[in-house]
């Protein structure tokens, strides 16, 4: 409708049949949008969210679909009233410019100018709409942003409206539940719920998680990465350490809530507004921990603003609040592009730390080691450089760290703290070593967790498979947390290590990917596909479909059947 009004051609404004097609494209999308408000405001008290897409498909296949919704129209008759009333409003208020409107200007040229002009801004506008915002920081908005506005889940359908959780969601086929096996069995394969021993001890100390952005572990084997491989041995680490998903949207809830990435990213499923655990709502809501998120981007970024409430943070800050802290220096430490520098942020983020009440749990997302990878002007040329701009920056952000730890060994909460490092996931594209290109390489990550009270925990280990869904439980684990939690990990440090097991989704080949041994499975989810020894054939030659353990296979299979059930049903939090 704004084309065919704006579109500098002034012959249109003489053809009726220009603003007729207009008036029709307006009332019938608005009185679409409207309409399908009105359904859900009978349909929200049943399901308690908006609708999408998904919601649709389920009755697409019913062929007396139009009597079922006159039937469930009645008792709602006055919205129908009002639906009509809508639809009558928009068609008697629709107006056209005048048919001499060209001719009001004067000149033709003018016309065609002004217009021009104003179809600019509003292509300009629209398109920032869609987006959440103007700067390159921000991504096209998704239902999953209205949590950072609510401290509910089930409000966010006060913030959404129902025509964009439906567009949001066309195509999203993420969560298709499975029926491998009966859910008893699959309970007993892998059980989701963690449930703590009567013998715990919940122990208060301050937690503190720390996502590198593209801090794969080909970096830090590389050499580019000191600080982190030294931490990697004074705290205990993992020879065989996954990323459970393939973008940062994947990694925040893979670590902070152990929710894997399947098919879609979480953010933009319908799930992402379902009632979530997660590292800090545990320990905000039972044992009256202070919890903030720190990310350097614009607030609102990423969507990260909006997970971070969800999941339980109580604070959160990003560039606008690092800009009001007088100590710092504003936007002179903004890389231009993306976010404050890592240095400055992670100093602040270590300043904030200090100002809080104990215990606390916080976690940061860095920045500085993401495209363009952007270096302060002081920094250029001190750090290893590699085949890509990628390098040097990974080399600058782990030297950031390494200030971070510094001054946060001065502070008086240091000694009563878990710190956790791991990366939101790998950059395959930047990769040396064949190793890191293959399926299994492109999601080597870190996990590193390091407690300065506990000098028993140190060195790598070599036997177990860990990957980001492992840090929730293990945390919690360590505090001697005492209430159950859902957790798509494991305890890395009190559970058999013959069974430790990850598992990924291949977006490129749509397959899952289960590691567990020396194992890496590939299951499209119908038939295994792939089969490797992925610890002896890193670079995944030698398929040996059809040799693996069938218990492996089954395992996968439980932890995806049980994954999409708890996704579709709101069971992810026990409460």
């Amino acid at each position: 409708m704004l084309l065919l009004y704006l579109l500098p051609l002034h012959y249109k404004e003489k053809s009726p049949t220009t603003y007729k097609v207009a008036r029709w494209v307006y009332v019938i999308a608005n009185f679409v949008a409207l309409s399908a408000n009105l359904c859900d405001c009978a349909y929200f008290p049943f399901t308690g969210r908006r609708t999408t897409w998904n919601v649709l498909e389920e009755f697409g296949n019913d062929s007396n679909i139009l009597a079922i919704v006159a039937h469930e129209a009645l008792p709602y008759w006055y919205l129908v009233v009002v639906g009509i009333g809508c639809g009558i409003v928009l068609w008697k208020c629709f107006s056209r410019p005048a048919a001499n409107y060209h001719e009001r200007f004067g000149r033709l040229w003018y016309y065609y100018a002004s217009q021009l002009v104003m179809l600019v801004i509003a292509a300009g506008l629209t398109v920032g709409g869609m987006r959440g915002g103007f700067t390159t920081a921000v991504r096209p908005i998704t239902i999953s942003n209205a949590n950072q506005y609510v401290n509910k889940a089930i409000d966010a359908g006060i913030v959404l409206n129902t025509p964009f959780s439906i567009f949001r969601t066309i195509d999203k086929k993420a969560l298709v539940e499975r029926n491998y096996m009966p859910m008893s069995e699959a309970q007993r394969l892998f059980d989701p719920v963690h449930v703590p021993s009567d013998s715990v001890q919940f122990k208060a100390m301050n937690v503190v998680v720390l996502i590198c952005e593209s801090f794969g572990t080909q970096a830090q084997k590389g050499g580019f990465m000191p600080f982190v491989d030294s931490l990697a041995h004074v705290g205990r680490s993992y020879e065989y350490s996954f990323a459970n998903g393939r973008k940062s949207i994947d990694g925040m809830p893979s670590v902070l809530s152990s929710i894997p990435s399947f098919v879609e990213p979480f953010f933009l499923t319908p799930a992402s507004l379902n009632d979530l655990s997660g590292i800090a709502g545990e320990l905000s809501r039972h044992k009256g921990y202070h919890s903030a998120f720190f990310h350097g981007a614009e607030n609102g970024s990423m969507g990260f603003e909006a997970f971070a409430r969800s999941s339980g943070f109580q604070q959160y800050f990003g560039r606008t609040e690092y800009k009001q802290d007088m100590r710092y220096n504003g936007d002179a430490d903004f890389d231009g592009t993306w976010a404050i520098y890592d240095e400055p942020f992670l100093q602040f983020y270590c300043d904030k730390m200090s100002e809080m009440e104990q215990p606390f749990v916080t976690a940061v997302f860095t920045a500085s080691s993401h495209s363009p990878y952007s270096l302060p002007e002081h920094c250029r040329g001190k750090f290893k450089e590699g085949p890509t701009p990628l390098y040097a920056c990974v080399g600058y952000s782990d030297n950031a760290l390494r200030k971070f730890f510094d001054k946060a060994s001065k502070q008086p909460w240091y000694s009563n703290t878990i710190f956790v490092l791991t990366a939101d996931h790998a950059t395959a594209a930047d990769a040396i070593d064949p190793e890191f290109k293959s399926d299994q390489g492109l999601y080597r990550v870190p996990v590193i967790i390091y407690a300065p009270s506990m000098p028993h925990l140190t060195g790598v280990d070599t036997t177990r498979i860990a990957s980001q869904a492992d840090i929730m439980p293990t945390v919690l684990g360590m505090l001697g947390y005492d209430r159950p939690y859902v957790a798509f990990g494991q305890d890395l440090l009190n559970s058999d290590a013959s069974g430790s097991c990850a598992i990924n989704y291949l977006p490129g080949n749509d397959y899952f990917q289960y590691f567990e041994g020396d194992w890496m499975l590939q299951f499209d989810g119908e038939k295994m596909v792939h089969a490797f020894k992925f610890k002896e054939d890193p670079t995944l030659r030698h398929d040996l479909n059809g040799h693996h353990p069938e218990t492996m296979e089954r395992r996968m299979k439980s932890i995806i059947e049980q994954y999409m059930y708890r996704m579709n049903h709101n069971e992810m939090l026990c409460k």
